[in-house]
């Protein structure tokens, strides 16, 4: 230590060795003016890049700021982009999906009022006639709801199209893009009939139905053919006036006690007769035709087991127990395979001269077909063809039934086919309901059993809708969600901390000040060596 040097004299005389650089002075070279500017340009872009933050808003604003952040914040912008568009997509589909449900709630209460007239129309004192208008006015606003049913020119109730709506933006781990969509066939809600496709790109499908070849028997019974016929014989031989009997036909029993019949044979036929033609059991009769019971039935679409029971003495003898008695009507059975847009059936019943079509929607069954093709034949309202429709759930198999009550026999054709050329025209779901006639008892009971198939089809469309819609809403409530959390993530990556950079921001504005003095300080420094001279 030099002697009588202490304090900061002393401190920066012990720091003088530790200089770096040049210690001489210099007129020509500042290090200090060199270091003091260098510090301030610093300053100076720290400052610049400060207040871009807050008049941008953002600490990435170019790929320069952070190439990586900038890339992926791209991406993501371009997505938001995307699933705008995409809500805008959601938001068409919803309202042109209302205005479709909208429509097919509307046929469904129209559909109920014809209801109420069909179902009125059936007690014999009312007007008939007046009903009928009724129904055809309900009928022609069902024509006019499904007709105006569209929005921005698309109706999803006249016809059966494919329709999709844009939901989603997947893009996988690779970067990939595709879209995905809401799909739905629309629900012909018309009252248009069908008619076959021709041509030569047809496919046979008359594989799918049990015949394409009948015969409807003469009324009032018949012989179908099959192994049980609509007569059946009981024959009766001794003595049954000690014998307890009970025939149960179809579900009614006709009892007799021991001591109730005759010893004879032929007399006891003839009070069996009696009592079962007494007891008026719709569509049996019975005839005694010297000791043998000869049933009939004319019941149009039920098959009739006839049982009997013998007990007390059991002296008399039967010449049979059980019988059965066939439907009058011709059985149609359609298999249950899948049914395609396009497939065609069509009906000729030729001296009726009914010719009945159904071409199927997309989305229909073998209900469909079925209840479809009864709905055609009943309206050509011929009061000698009767219709009905049966399900067997063992084998899944629709079966349209169809009578004759002509004495005349008549020849049933089919003709099925699917129409690959696409010239075919689909039967609309609401077909027949502009031929239902309730003029008469019997026309009256036809749309009776048909409405119900009507209304059904309709609930079911609106039932559609209303599921898609709901998937739709789901979706576009999500889409909502998702884009602003896709915001929320690019804002986490490129936006400023205004907090942080305000703090800064008076940082940077005090550092450049005094960087400006300091640099200020350095210049003056070689003016000190002009003392050197004088």
């Amino acid at each position: 230590m030099t002697p009588g040097i202490s304090g900061p004299l002393q401190q920066a005389q012990s720091a003088e060795p530790e200089r770096q650089g040049n210690p001489m002075s210099s007129i020509l070279t500042n290090n200090s003016a060199m270091v003091a500017l260098q510090t301030l340009k610093a300053v100076n872009n720290n400052l610049a890049k400060t207040q871009g933050e807050i008049s941008t808003g953002k600490s990435v604003a170019s790929a320069s700021d952070n190439a990586a952040v900038w890339a992926i914040s791209k991406v993501m912008e371009s997505d938001v982009q995307g699933f705008k568009a995409i809500s805008d997509s959601l938001a068409l589909g919803e309202s042109t999906l209302a205005v479709g449900k909208k429509a097919a709630e509307a046929s469904t209460d129209l559909l109920t009022q014809i209801k109420g007239k069909i179902v009125a129309a059936q007690e014999e004192n009312v007007d008939r006639a007046k009903i009928q208008t009724d129904i055809d006015a309900l009928t022609n606003q069902i024509k006019s709801v499904v007709g105006a049913a569209q929005f921005n020119g698309k109706n999803i109730v006249n016809n059966s199209d494919f329709t999709s709506i844009l939901s989603s933006l997947d893009r996988d781990s690779e970067g990939n893009v595709k879209s995905a969509s809401i799909s739905f066939n629309g629900q012909n809600l018309t009252q248009t009939t069908g008619s076959l496709g021709t041509g030569t790109g047809l496919t046979d499908l008359s594989g799918n139905v049990s015949a394409t070849t009948a015969t409807l028997s003469s009324a009032p019974v018949r012989d179908d053919g099959a192994a049980v016929p609509t007569n059946a014989d009981i024959s009766l031989t001794g003595d049954f006036s000690a014998d307890s009997l009970s025939f149960d036909i179809g579900g009614t029993t006709v009892s007799f006690a021991a001591g109730d019949l005759d010893t004879t044979a032929t007399t006891a036929a003839g009070q069996i007769a009696a009592a079962i033609n007494a007891a008026q059991i719709e569509g049996i009769s019975v005839t005694n035709n010297a000791g043998t019971l000869e049933f009939a039935s004319t019941r149009q679409f039920d098959a009739t087991t006839i049982s009997v029971t013998q007990g007390g003495a059991s002296s008399g003898t039967l010449g049979a127990t059980t019988v059965d008695l066939a439907q009058r009507a011709e059985d149609f059975t359609f298999s249950g395979v899948n049914v395609n847009k396009g497939d065609g059936y069509q009906i000729n019943i030729a001296n009726a001269g009914i010719t009945a079509t159904y071409v199927a929607s997309a989305g229909d069954t073998m209900e469909d077909v079925a209840k479809g093709l009864k709905l055609a034949i009943d309206a050509e309202n011929n009061a000698d063809i009767t219709t009905a429709v049966s399900f067997d759930s063992s084998t899944n198999e629709w079966t349209l039934k169809i009578d004759n009550a002509n004495a005349t026999a008549d020849t049933v054709n089919v003709v099925a086919n699917n129409d690959a050329n696409d010239n075919a025209v689909e039967t609309g779901r609401l077909a027949g309901l502009d031929g239902f006639d309730v003029t008469t008892k019997d026309g009256a009971e036809a749309a009776l059993s048909n409405i119900e198939t009507l209304i059904q089809r309709s609930i079911d469309s609106a039932a559609e809708f209303g599921s898609v819609q709901g998937r739709v809403e789901t979706q576009s409530d999500f889409v909502s969600k998702l884009t602003d959390s896709l915001k929320s993530g690019i804002g986490a990556l490129v936006d400023a901390d205004m907090e942080e950079a305000s703090a800064r921001l008076q940082a940077l504005q005090v550092q450049q000040q005094l960087a400006t003095q300091s640099l200020s300080i350095a210049n003056q420094a070689p003016q000190q060596l002009l003392a050197l001279f004088r």
